[in-house]
Protein backbone atom coordinates (compact mmCIF):
# COMPACT_ATOMS: atom_id res chain seq x y z
CA UNK A 1 0.00 0.00 0.00
CA UNK A 2 1.12 3.56 -0.70
CA UNK A 3 0.80 6.50 1.69
CA UNK A 4 0.29 9.99 0.25
CA UNK A 5 1.43 13.03 2.25
CA UNK A 6 0.68 16.52 0.99
CA UNK A 7 1.98 19.77 2.43
CA UNK A 8 1.18 23.34 1.56
CA UNK A 9 0.72 26.86 2.78
CA UNK A 10 -0.14 30.14 1.08
CA UNK A 11 -1.74 29.42 -2.29
CA UNK A 12 -2.13 25.66 -1.80
CA UNK A 13 -5.84 25.52 -0.93
CA UNK A 14 -7.13 25.73 -4.56
CA UNK A 15 -4.80 22.88 -5.59
CA UNK A 16 -5.85 20.73 -2.63
CA UNK A 17 -9.57 21.26 -3.28
CA UNK A 18 -9.07 20.56 -6.98
CA UNK A 19 -7.19 17.39 -6.17
CA UNK A 20 -9.85 16.16 -3.72
CA UNK A 21 -12.60 16.94 -6.23
CA UNK A 22 -10.80 14.91 -8.91
CA UNK A 23 -10.21 11.68 -6.99
CA UNK A 24 -12.91 9.06 -7.14
CA UNK A 25 -14.43 7.22 -4.17
CA UNK A 26 -12.27 4.15 -4.92
CA UNK A 27 -8.94 5.91 -4.30
CA UNK A 28 -7.26 3.12 -2.34
CA UNK A 29 -4.62 4.92 -0.28
CA UNK A 30 -4.66 7.00 2.88
CA UNK A 31 -3.82 10.67 2.40
CA UNK A 32 -2.36 13.01 5.01
CA UNK A 33 -2.74 16.77 4.54
CA UNK A 34 -0.49 19.11 6.46
CA UNK A 35 -1.61 22.61 5.55
CA UNK A 36 -0.59 25.78 7.33
CA UNK A 37 -3.62 27.49 8.83
CA UNK A 38 -4.63 29.89 11.55
CA UNK A 39 -4.11 28.24 14.92
CA UNK A 40 -7.12 29.77 16.60
CA UNK A 41 -9.70 29.02 13.88
CA UNK A 42 -11.03 25.55 14.65
CA UNK A 43 -13.93 25.24 12.22
CA UNK A 44 -14.59 25.74 8.55
CA UNK A 45 -11.39 24.36 7.02
CA UNK A 46 -12.16 20.64 7.17
CA UNK A 47 -15.79 21.36 6.27
CA UNK A 48 -14.67 23.20 3.11
CA UNK A 49 -12.52 20.21 2.10
CA UNK A 50 -15.41 17.79 2.72
CA UNK A 51 -17.58 19.75 0.29
CA UNK A 52 -15.06 19.06 -2.51
CA UNK A 53 -14.19 15.45 -1.71
CA UNK A 54 -16.00 12.15 -2.26
CA UNK A 55 -13.44 10.62 0.10
CA UNK A 56 -14.02 10.98 3.84
CA UNK A 57 -12.02 13.91 5.26
CA UNK A 58 -11.39 14.39 8.97
CA UNK A 59 -9.11 15.92 11.54
CA UNK A 60 -7.75 12.86 13.33
CA UNK A 61 -7.63 12.33 17.04
CA UNK A 62 -4.45 11.14 18.77
CA UNK A 63 -3.66 7.46 18.11
CA UNK A 64 -6.37 7.17 15.46
CA UNK A 65 -5.83 4.15 13.16
CA UNK A 66 -5.13 4.91 9.51
CA UNK A 67 -7.74 3.74 7.01
CA UNK A 68 -7.49 3.24 3.26
CA UNK A 69 -9.18 5.87 1.13
CA UNK A 70 -9.41 8.36 3.99
CA UNK A 71 -8.03 11.92 4.05
CA UNK A 72 -6.53 13.13 7.33
CA UNK A 73 -6.07 16.87 7.85
CA UNK A 74 -3.60 17.96 10.52
CA UNK A 75 -5.66 19.84 13.12
CA UNK A 76 -4.98 23.52 13.71
CA UNK A 77 -2.09 24.09 16.13
CA UNK A 78 -1.06 20.40 16.29
CA UNK A 79 1.87 18.59 14.70
CA UNK A 80 0.74 15.38 12.97
CA UNK A 81 2.98 12.31 12.95
CA UNK A 82 2.20 9.06 11.14
CA UNK A 83 3.60 5.89 12.66
CA UNK A 84 4.81 2.50 11.47
CA UNK A 85 1.90 0.95 13.32
CA UNK A 86 -0.40 2.93 10.98
CA UNK A 87 -1.73 5.30 13.59
CA UNK A 88 -1.65 9.09 13.81
CA UNK A 89 0.01 10.88 16.69
CA UNK A 90 -0.70 14.52 17.53
CA UNK A 91 1.62 16.83 19.41
CA UNK A 92 1.79 20.41 20.67
CA UNK A 93 5.60 20.52 20.67
CA UNK A 94 7.32 23.77 19.75
CA UNK A 95 6.64 25.28 16.33
CA UNK A 96 8.94 24.24 13.48
CA UNK A 97 9.61 26.70 10.64
CA UNK A 98 7.18 29.10 12.31
CA UNK A 99 4.45 26.47 11.91
CA UNK A 100 2.34 24.03 13.88
CA UNK A 101 1.42 21.83 12.13
CA UNK A 102 4.81 21.50 10.49
CA UNK A 103 5.07 19.88 7.08
CA UNK A 104 8.64 18.78 7.87
CA UNK A 105 7.37 16.80 10.88
CA UNK A 106 4.56 15.08 8.95
CA UNK A 107 6.76 14.33 5.93
CA UNK A 108 9.72 13.07 8.03
CA UNK A 109 7.51 10.79 10.12
CA UNK A 110 5.93 9.38 6.95
CA UNK A 111 9.39 8.79 5.46
CA UNK A 112 10.54 6.92 8.60
CA UNK A 113 7.33 4.90 8.80
CA UNK A 114 6.68 4.03 5.16
CA UNK A 115 9.98 4.44 3.28
CA UNK A 116 9.60 3.61 -0.41
CA UNK A 117 5.80 3.41 -0.03
CA UNK A 118 5.59 7.13 0.75
CA UNK A 119 4.55 9.65 -1.91
CA UNK A 120 5.27 13.22 -0.79
CA UNK A 121 3.75 16.23 -2.55
CA UNK A 122 4.71 19.79 -1.66
CA UNK A 123 2.59 22.71 -2.87
CA UNK A 124 2.71 26.51 -2.85
CA UNK A 125 3.86 28.23 0.34
CA UNK A 126 5.68 31.18 1.85
CA UNK A 127 8.37 29.57 4.00
CA UNK A 128 10.81 26.66 3.77
CA UNK A 129 8.70 24.18 5.75
CA UNK A 130 8.58 20.88 3.89
CA UNK A 131 12.03 21.07 2.25
CA UNK A 132 13.76 18.88 4.85
CA UNK A 133 10.76 16.56 4.99
CA UNK A 134 10.89 16.15 1.22
CA UNK A 135 14.59 15.33 1.50
CA UNK A 136 13.74 12.69 4.15
CA UNK A 137 11.12 11.12 1.87
CA UNK A 138 13.59 10.97 -1.00
CA UNK A 139 16.38 9.52 1.18
CA UNK A 140 13.96 6.84 2.47
CA UNK A 141 13.28 5.73 -1.12
CA UNK A 142 9.90 7.43 -1.44
CA UNK A 143 8.62 9.55 -4.31
CA UNK A 144 9.14 13.32 -4.05
CA UNK A 145 6.81 15.60 -6.05
CA UNK A 146 6.86 19.40 -6.00
CA UNK A 147 4.34 21.76 -7.56
CA UNK A 148 6.00 23.79 -10.31
CA UNK A 149 7.25 27.04 -8.74
CA UNK A 150 6.13 28.85 -11.91
CA UNK A 151 2.53 27.90 -11.09
CA UNK A 152 2.64 28.60 -7.35
CA UNK A 153 1.04 31.69 -5.86
CA UNK A 154 4.04 31.73 -3.49
CA UNK A 155 7.09 29.79 -4.67
CA UNK A 156 9.35 29.92 -1.58
CA UNK A 157 8.36 26.50 -0.25
CA UNK A 158 8.65 24.59 -3.52
CA UNK A 159 11.90 26.30 -4.51
CA UNK A 160 13.44 25.38 -1.12
CA UNK A 161 12.41 21.73 -1.58
CA UNK A 162 13.92 21.59 -5.07
CA UNK A 163 17.21 22.92 -3.65
CA UNK A 164 17.16 20.56 -0.64
CA UNK A 165 16.14 17.31 -2.33
CA UNK A 166 16.63 15.50 -5.60
CA UNK A 167 12.89 15.54 -6.31
CA UNK A 168 11.41 13.03 -8.73
CA UNK A 169 8.87 15.31 -10.38
CA UNK A 170 8.13 19.02 -10.73
CA UNK A 171 4.49 19.12 -11.85
CA UNK A 172 1.62 21.52 -12.33
CA UNK A 173 -1.49 21.09 -10.20
CA UNK A 174 -3.24 19.34 -13.09
CA UNK A 175 -0.28 16.97 -13.53
CA UNK A 176 -0.27 16.17 -9.80
CA UNK A 177 -3.97 15.26 -10.03
CA UNK A 178 -3.28 13.05 -13.07
CA UNK A 179 -0.37 11.37 -11.23
CA UNK A 180 -2.58 10.54 -8.23
CA UNK A 181 -5.43 9.28 -10.41
CA UNK A 182 -3.03 6.78 -12.02
CA UNK A 183 -1.61 5.35 -8.75
CA UNK A 184 -2.20 1.64 -8.43
CA UNK A 185 -1.61 -0.85 -5.66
Amino acid sequence: MLYVVIGGSAGSFPVVTGLLASLDKNFPFPMFLCLHRLKNVRTGFVEALRLKSVLPVSEPYDREPVLRGHVYLAPANYHMYVTKSETISLSTEEVVNHSRPSIDITFSSAARSFGSKCVGILLSGANKDGALGMKAIKEAGGTAIVQSPDECQVRTMTTAAIKAADVDYILTGAQIISYLQKLKE
